[in-house]
């Protein structure tokens, strides 16, 4: 069976030669017809969600879906999924929460809502009586081995919590603040992010998470890092318009400050992504979506909070709701000292004729949200 290291090289493999979760299947199905492993048994539950996330796993090429769910994992309970329906079906659920605890994975898609105590949203009948997705996810939660929640709502609340937010919604882990919750953002998020975790979990247990409860493997560099568009960048040559060429920093690209392998993985078996597109990243990884990525399409030198504030990015830092401001500053600030920065650069990032001034420092200061007074 694969270790650990070999499973994190095919993951970087996969993603420039091709789909990595072809390369892992084989050995893990070996491993499973040996014994080695046990399939995970896996129940999908579906809250305040567009079911996006499921499309996006439905658009996965190697292993097939019909793969995934007969041959690598034990897909219990998945509503869009399931030939069966209603009772039929919710039995199966509450079956695998009664037999199977603290061995199945807890898949969540889409955002917690919790306004009139969560009765907007239901995810199934029992004895009669509306079972909300709030309270079907908190009771399952509290009973499986892991949790991992998929897609940007189910991670952070995603649009549904946006400004002003009239429902309340969050995302998993502000409901489950016992458990530990592996969070697999993006809206949609990339099946190869979906299954990878999956694959982890089967293999090896829970992956190596960063801050914001990603998988490192996935959520490790900006898509800044690795942009095939950067050399543009650090020469300061921008595109004036969606559909150039050049950079597209200067027309609202947030890759500076999204954390996400797109650029190497790609979108649709590797086919495309936006960038490619020679449209600007969104920024649909990151906590704070969309508020804080929005407009889309309009360069800022000021990150804009809900409900109206406002921060400069040289009073921001990567702890901020996710949005990683100090990457921007910070690559700007240590480019100049170390004299890697083009004149052009600068002046890119600025509107009209002023001049900026910049100087040498001693002193790395810490950037932080300034306080509000209540």
């Amino acid at each position: 069976m694969l270790n650990r290291r070999e499973f994190l090289k095919l993951v970087v493999k996969g993603a420039i030669l091709g789909n990595f979760i072809s390369l892992v299947t084989p050995e893990l199905e070996k491993a499973l017809a040996q014994g080695e492993i046990k399939k995970l048994p896996i129940v999908m539950v579906e809250t305040g969600t567009c079911t996006g996330d499921s499309i996006s796993l439905d658009n996965i090429w190697s292993p097939t879906l019909s793969d995934v769910f007969t041959n690598i994992t034990e897909w219990r309970y998945d509503w869009t999924m399931m030939q069966s329906q209603g009772e039929l079906a919710y039995n199966v659920l509450l079956e695998t929460e009664k037999n199977r605890a603290h061995e199945f994975v807890l898949l969540v898609q889409g955002a917690m809502i919790r306004r009139d105590g969560g009765h907007y949203n239901h995810a199934g009948l029992e004895n009669g009586q509306l079972v909300t997705g709030l309270d079907l996810v908190r009771r399952l939660g509290l009973k499986a081995k892991y949790v991992v929640a998929i897609g940007h709502c189910a991670t952070y609340g995603g649009p549904v919590a946006g400004y002003p937010n009239p429902t309340q919604c969050t995302g998993v882990q502000n409901i489950l603040p016992e458990r530990r919750v592996i969070n697999v953002s993006g809206c949609p998020a990339h099946p190869d992010w979906i299954m990878g975790t999956l694959l982890h979990l089967a293999l090896y247990g829970e992956p190596e998470l960063e801050k914001f409860g990603r998988p490192k493997m996935f959520y490790g560099e900006t898509i800044h890092n690795n942009c095939p568009r950067r050399r543009y960048y650090d020469q300061g040559i921008f595109a004036t318009d969606i559909g150039q060429k050049e950079c597209l920093y200067r027309v609202g690209c947030k890759g500076p400050v999204t954390y996400a392998d797109c650029p190497i993985r790609r979108w649709n078996d590797r086919y495309n992504w936006p960038i490619g597109c020679n449209s600007p990243c969104i920024g649909c990884t990151e906590p704070g979506f969309p508020d804080l990525m929005e407009p889309f399409t309009t360069h800022f030198p000021d990150i804009h909070f809900p409900g109206g504030s406002r921060a400069t990015t040289d009073r921001i830092g990567r702890g901020v709701l996710g949005l990683a401001a100090l990457g921007i500053g910070g690559y700007f600030l240590t480019s100049f000292y170390k004299g890697r920065l083009h004149r052009n650069v600068i002046r890119s990032t600025i509107k009209g004729k002023k001049k900026i001034r910049v100087r040498k420092v001693k002193v790395y200061h810490q950037y932080r949200p300034k306080e509000s007074k209540d």
